[in-house]
């Protein structure tokens, strides 16, 4: 019989703006301030922690390819705990805490740190290196921060679009118009500002440092419909996706430590939040966005339970259009998704974004006493990830 793995404690950065309150930490150092911080808050024994494996889209700079093992060392951990790093582009922070429970429950470990980073600011350009000894034409540098590069020329036109007009594509095609995508950007402003006054973040944040960033850069706590009307399309003349309802460039870094029941005891720490079931799923690379819709349904199947017992639904907003399209097709309550803001107004540093995600969760259905929460994210090159939560402390349907 597979153990169960649990949620024991989950922390992160602020996430900061492109170039501004992170841009100088390193991402290795990113990772190993939120390895720090969860350590501190949970963990009075590290020899107890067998192994870490961190999520990272980039791995071309600092990093050093494998920033899991780059972090722990930089943290001070025992110098024994291997270390593994994931890429499944904005879905690696899931994946790792994925990662993490399967080998909870084959009982190759008891105690996982899993975690998430991208600095989008440090990412480094690259070109192509000389087949000879000499080049002999010039090569381009191309920037590793975002999206495609240095594409096959086998791949199909259709599936390299730009991420923003994979998601006009979307708009079309479900029927999000402009206003309703600027509206639900506003309304992800609105709430994780709220949230952070509120002091919902308090206690799952932990500050950088060498930073003096207290709380995500990117909200906008004064913004108005009015406003976000006056931007132009990004990827089309007469499109409807803007950098007011799209996700921004961001910096960032979380960590989760990922249990048994044997390792909760040890660390005294009471083991609630099960991870119930998990999916990944893959369709049409420009159809990306949408891709969360089947990965959410089948991971709900996998736990043995539908969308009307879930009180709380953790999706990364890469796009408003994308969003509201995976909402609308789940028939499922807007409100329960996304109560405390979303990636357009808290930001999306590509590996570290399923951590967020994942703690917020936790932390909602703690407030909340609610059973079931799922988080999900949609994934480039037409992907997506999805986790189901069980708050076993929950009274709600049993």
């Amino acid at each position: 019989m597979l153990e169960s793995a649990y949620v024991l404690g989950v922390t992160r950065t602020p996430f900061g703006r492109y170039g501004k309150g992170l841009a100088k930490i390193r991402p290795d150092d990113l990772a190993a301030a939120s390895i720090s911080a969860l350590v501190n808050k949970f963990v009075s024994d590290t020899g107890l922690i067998d192994s870490a494996i961190f999520g990272n889209a980039n791995g071309a700079g600092e990093e050093n390819r494998n920033v899991a093992r780059m972090a722990t060392l930089l943290a001070g951990l025992p110098v024994t705990i291997p270390g593994s790093t994931v890429n499944r582009l904005c879905g690696s922070g899931l994946d790792a805490t994925i990662s993490a429970a399967r080998e909870i429950e084959t009982g190759d470990s008891h105690l996982v740190i899993a975690g998430g980073v991208e600095s989008m600011t440090r990412a480094p350009w690259v070109m192509f290196k000389p087949e000879q000894g000499i080049a002999d034409e010039n090569s381009e540098p191309v920037s590793t921060t975002l999206g495609w590069r240095l594409i096959n020329p086998r791949m199909k036109s259709s599936w390299t679009v730009s991420l923003g007009e994979a998601n006009e594509i979307i708009a079309d095609q479900y029927g999000i118009k402009r206003e309703a995508q600027d509206i639900f950007a506003l309304s992800s402003h609105v709430k994780a500002n709220d949230a952070w006054e509120s002091g919902f973040y308090d206690s799952i944040t932990s500050q950088v440092p060498g930073s003096d960033l207290i709380r995500d850069e990117n909200i906008r706590s004064e913004g108005s419909l009015a406003e976000l009307a006056k931007l132009k399309p990004v990827f089309r003349n007469d499109g409807t996706i803007t950098a007011g309802n799209a996700s921004p460039l961001s910096d960032g870094a979380g960590a989760a430590l990922i249990g048994s029941i044997t390792a909760a005891k040890n660390l005294e720490i009471d083991a609630v939040f099960r991870i119930a079931s998990r999916m990944a799923v893959a369709n049409e690379p420009q159809l990306f966005g949408i891709a969360p819709i089947e990965a959410a349904n089948r991971a709900l199947l996998r736990a043995g339970i539908s969308w009307n017992q879930v009180c709380a639904v953790e999706l990364n907003e890469a796009f408003a259009a994308q969003s509201l399209s995976c909402i609308k097709a789940w028939d499922i309550d807007p409100e329960i998704v996304n109560a405390k803001g979303g990636a357009i107004s808290i930001g999306h540093p590509l590996g570290a974004s399923g951590i967020r995600l994942l703690g917020t969760l936790v932390e909602r259905l703690r407030l909340s006493g609610g059973r079931w929460g799922v988080a999900t994210l949609c994934i480039g090159v037409g992907q997506a990830i999805a986790i189901v939560i069980e708050n076993t402390h929950s009274t709600e349907g049993s």
